[in-house]
């Protein structure tokens, strides 16, 4: 399995061959362009040496997890700073090219994250440079795998260092390229430019204008918990093994949850990025950095792994019947068994920036068509302009979640809110996306080679989540249908539709219990089926035996119809409101527009019934009477709009619509 932290790249292109550059000029450009390396107030694993930690097994020279996590912690505590400060170059130029790499490969003893925890940690930041002109050409810095876009700045300024932002725990490394020395910027401001220069995705209207790269999210003010690395169930500091190791050692309490399932809600408390220790090579310009060695990858390419048990964290998987859970762990490399460490542009990760170097140097190939699938991750709220419980809007999720391509063992923590993999291949995938205090979502996904853009999950590219303290879970059971299912959508009378995905078999999906849900269902012939799903104390809803056809549509307007008419009903009982006026007066509108959507509702049970009978002549003329009573339902609530409270006046419009929309697929439809 690839790794969530930098320990993977993406798949090779035809690019030109490497050989390793000669030590003296390897040596130049790695001082010329050593790093300096800005981590978290909370960071406890900084770059070393593992050779500290070097032992043999079976003849070969190995580093121990164990012995690596638990030697470098009593260390540190021993020490008022960072054991062994060290980071190591490796130095490859392209053949008959003036292009050159200087990549810094920097090792931590530990990875604790929201989305992955393993022993050893390798990072990873190329510089391309061209020798001709001793001009930077590009900076690639390793992101949590070629599957997540990594932080990559075009064309840095000659004579500026290049500045490494390590998250917290995972040690992804974001881009500081401006003035703002230990601040990721995403975006161009006024006075200052981004640090990169990835590209947008087109054609998402809220994810248009967003760099895709991951960055560094508790930079941008998003939140981001922590979770306890479990071995053999248990949280990993009460191993016999880690004797040196305590609570006190993993990330920071108050950054920190057990699991997101420990969560109902959200959490909005959670402390922001600060900076902390910096890392810097030669004479320093701060009188609290950390000076450290630069040391040729060479001298450590004779260790032949880095070992330890794999760790666990739970990833729940929404199903019909129950909630699975999953360990989704990835395992570190060793960076000089990786093909990016010869060729190193294989972790490019934004096309634009490899056709640009593909246009100044041949040994560098045009970019690779790759599969990416993508969605904004936002969460459902009740809606202000609903009546209570009966409408939602969504809104920004607040903290960053993870998500899960199942054919592929890698979660992906996403950024601002997005969820995007990279090199997806092609065919059916299942997509989860969990986040801590919130249900876990999952989908079917098809990704086409063909496709002329990215594939986007969820509806036009949202998946709305729901925090799990206001959850309900709707189960939908197509077997013994009266046929072939195979798509499934959700839509919320405010919110519109929130799910619409492939129906291959038995699902379930999590929904707001302050929602009112349309579910439809489709099958293979095109016919449609509609059910109308509230909300219920239970906090669960079977829908078995979903139908297609004119019944199905027929029971669901009467059921909307009927609903709809009820509301108003009690409006008018509530304000004391008589039928008529006295000596025979006009009806009350509001009573009006109750009496039409009860008629509605008549007439499309007539339809219905009809319809189960196989009478469609007959079901055809009763969903013309509903269509026409659906008219005179509009001239009501016309008329009594200025005594309808705002909520239940918007509700009856949306729902109106609805009730259009589908007596209008009632009577088009060619199944009884």
């Amino acid at each position: 399995m690839s790794s969530l932290a930098g320990c993977s790249s993406i798949s090779p292109a035809e690019d030109g061959k490497t050989s390793p550059l000669d030590e003296q000029r390897a040596r130049e450009l790695a001082e010329q362009f050593a790093p300096t390396l800005y981590f978290d107030a909370h960071e406890k694993w900084f770059p070393t040496d593992p050779r500290v930690y070097e032992t043999e097994q079976d003849g070969e020279p190995i580093v121990d997890g164990f012995d690596a996590f638990d030697g470098y912690t009593e260390r540190a505590k021993e020490s008022d700073s960072p054991p062994d400060p060290t980071v190591f170059y490796h130095g490859v130029g392209y053949e008959d090219s003036p292009l050159a790499v200087i990549q810094f490969w920097y090792y931590s003893t530990f990875d604790q994250f929201t989305t992955n925890f393993h022993w050893h940690d390798w990072e990873v930041l190329h510089v391309f440079v061209d020798t001709d002109t001793g001009e930077p050409q590009l900076y690639v810095a390793s992101s949590h795998s070629g599957t997540v876009p990594n932080n990559e700045f075009l064309d840095p300024a000659p004579g500026r260092i290049p500045r490494i932002l390590s998250e917290l725990g995972s040690h992804s490394s974001a881009l500081s390229v401006n003035d703002v020395a230990d601040r990721f910027q995403r975006f161009s401001l006024e006075d200052t430019f981004a640090d990169i220069t990835n590209s947008s995705i087109e054609g998402l209207e809220d994810i248009i204008n967003i760099p895709i790269a991951y960055g560094l999210p508790r930079d941008e003010g998003s939140r981001l918990p922590y979770v306890v690395p479990e071995l053999d169930g248990e949280p990993i500091y009460e191993h016999d093994r880690l004797p040196s190791i305590e609570p006190e050692d993993l990330i920071a309490e108050e950054l920190t949850i057990r699991s997101f399932a420990d969560l109902t809600s959200p959490p909005g408390d959670l402390p922001a990025r600060a900076t902390g220790t910096v890392f810097q090579y030669g004479e320093t310009d701060r009188d609290d950095a950390v000076a450290y060695d630069l040391v040729p990858t060479s001298e450590v390419e004779h260790i032949t792994d880095f070992t330890g048990p794999q760790l666990s964290f739970e990833f729940a998987i929404p199903d019909f019947a129950e909630d699975m859970l999953a360990s989704h762990i990835t395992t570190a490399g060793v960076p000089w068994e990786q093909a990016r460490y010869d060729d190193p542009a294989e972790d490019i990760t934004e096309s634009n920036h490899r056709s640009t170097l593909a246009d100044r140097y041949d040994a560098i190939s045009q970019p690779p068509s790759i599969n990416t699938v993508i969605a904004g991750i936002t969460e459902t709220v009740t809606s202000e302009d609903a009546p209570d419980g009966e409408g939602l809007t969504t809104q920004n999720l607040g903290v960053e979640s993870v998500a899960l391509l199942e054919s592929e063992p890698e979660a992906l923590p996403t950024f601002r809110g997005v969820a995007v993999a990279r090199d997806v291949p092609s065919g059916d995938h299942r997509l989860t996306v969990n986040g801590p205090g919130v249900e876990p979502h999952s989908e079917s996904v098809r990704v086409d080679d063909e496709a002329s853009g990215p594939t986007t999950a969820g509806v036009e590219g949202e998946i709305p989540l729901v925090a799990r303290e206001h959850s309900m879970k709707l189960e939908i059971d197509p077997e013994g249908a009266d046929s072939e299912l195979n798509a499934m959508a959700i839509e919320d009378d405010f919110a519109g539709r929130i799910y619409d995905a492939p129906l291959p078999d038995r699902d379930g999906v999590y929904l707001h219990q302050g929602g009112a849900y349309t579910t439809e269902v489709r099958d293979t012939d095109d016919e449609i089926g509609a059910y109308r799903v509230n909300p219920t104390d239970q906090g669960r809803v079977r829908l078995s035996e979903p139908r297609t056809g004119k019944a199905s549509l027929a029971t669901y307007l009467a059921d909307v119809a009927t609903e709809t008419s009820a509301a108003v009903a009690a409006l008018a009982a509530a304000d004391g409101e008589t039928d008529s006026e006295p000596g025979g007066g006009s009806e009350n509108a509001i009573q009006g527009l109750a009496r039409a959507l009860e008629a509605v509702g008549e007439a499309a049970q007539r339809a219905a019934d009809q319809a189960r009978a196989g009478d469609r002549g007959r079901a055809d003329e009763s969903l013309r009477t509903v269509q026409e009573r659906l008219g005179r339902v509009q001239t009501r609530l016309a008329e009594a709009s200025e005594q309808l409270p705002n909520t239940l006046e918007n509700a009856n419009e949306r729902r109106l619509e609805q009730l259009n929309r589908r007596a209008d697929q009632a009577r088009d439809s060619s199944k009884v």
